[in-house]
C-alpha cells in the first residue's frame, strides 16, 4: 500500500493534488474541489488542531465498534457518495488555493513526523492506532477523494 510516511509516495500524492484546479469537477458526489480539499483537511485537523470537539464516550465506543475497521483497514475501499461524520461535512464555499496549500502542508507534516510518531497515537474517534492503521486512514481517505476528481 502507498504510505503517507514514504517520501516518494508523498510526492506522488502531491503531484495528484497539483493536477487539480479550481474548476475540476467530481465524477460523483456534490462537493466542489475546494470543499473536497477542506473535507480532506479535517482528517489532519483532528490530529494537529484543537478545532473539532471530541466525541463523548458512548459515541466513541460506537465508532470503534461499527466504523473503525472500515476506516483503518485496507480491505474495503470507500463506496462512492458514502455518508460522512458531521465534522467532515463542508457546506460553505472554500478557497481552492488556501485549501490546497493546507492539504499539501498537512501531508508533508505527516510524512516529516514519520510513522513512529503515529504508532500508538490516540485518534480522535478510534482510540490508539498503529502506524499502519494511521497510514491506511490517511491514505485511503485522500485517495478516495482524489479518484473522485479523476486524479
Amino acid at each position: 500500500m502507498t504510505s503517507v510516511f514514504n517520501e516518494n509516495d508523498v510526492t506522488e500524492m502531491i503531484n495528484r493534488i497539483n493536477n487539480l484546479n479550481a474548476s475540476s469537477r467530481p465524477l460523483w458526489g456534490k462537493m466542489s474541489v475546494a470543499q473536497m480539499m477542506a473535507h480532506c483537511n479535517v482528517s489532519y485537523e483532528l490530529v494537529y488542531e484543537n478545532k473539532h470537539p471530541k466525541p463523548n464516550a458512548f459515541t466513541k465506543l460506537m465508532l470503534k465498534l461499527f466504523l473503525k475497521n472500515l476506516i483503518v483497514t485496507d480491505k474495503t475501499p470507500y463506496k462512492k457518495s458514502s455518508p460522512t461524520a458531521p465534522s467532515f461535512l463542508i457546506k460553505d464555499d472554500k478557497n481552492f488555493e488556501e485549501e490546497k496549500a493546507r492539504l499539501i502542508e498537512h501531508i508533508i507534516k505527516t510524512q516529516d513526523l514519520g510513522e513512529f510518531y503515529f504508532d500508538g497515537k490516540e485518534s480522535h474517534s478510534f482510540g490508539k492506532l498503529t502506524k499502519h492503521e494511521w497510514n491506511v486512514m490517511f491514505y485511503k481517505h485522500l485517495n478516495h477523494h482524489l479518484k473522485q476528481f479523476g486524479v
